[in-house]
């Protein structure tokens, strides 16, 4: 399942490069995770890794984010995987008159049971959508 949301973010690409390439403030606008945890490579670099544990709902998920690509800041592409789910996220940031587009192209893979989530991309979509802008909230409220 493939699908690409973007956002206008009302801050030069510059500042909102600086607070996306931060991981202390992953928790500032993504309030559903719980910790962060650097495991192998120089963090934030291509093949690095890091465990992120996130609450959805009752359960606990984990994930592992793997680093693709680091091409800042006109790009950053990373994988995440979870039980039954394979994603990888490829954000680019362009320029604008007013601020900064971001565009995520996002592609998910499901594996065992979790393949039933294909009948739902729609969820999948608005949370996407959902995350990109809590991190629009935040950036413009820092970003002043």
């Amino acid at each position: 399942m493939k699908y690409q949301c973007q956002v206008l973010i009302a801050l030069p690409r510059k500042r909102v490069i600086a607070l996306f390439d931060d991981p202390d403030n992953l928790p500032r606008w993504q309030p559903e995770l719980l910790s962060f945890e650097p495991l192998e490579g120089i963090l934030g670099q291509p093949g690095s890794t890091s465990r992120l544990l996130y609450r959805m709902g009752k359960k606990e998920v984990v994930m592992l984010e793997t680093v693709i690509e680091r091409a800042l800041p006109d790009r950053f592409c990373a994988r995440y995987q979870a039980d039954g789910v394979d994603n990888r996220c490829d954000n680019r940031f362009f320029e604008q008159d007013n601020g900064t587009l971001w565009q995520m192209e996002t592609e998910f893979r499901f594996h065992g049971w979790m393949r039933l989530m294909c009948c739902v991309p729609w969820l999948f979509k608005r949370q996407t959508l959902a995350s990109m802008q809590s991190f629009k909230t935040f950036a413009e409220q820092q970003g002043r």
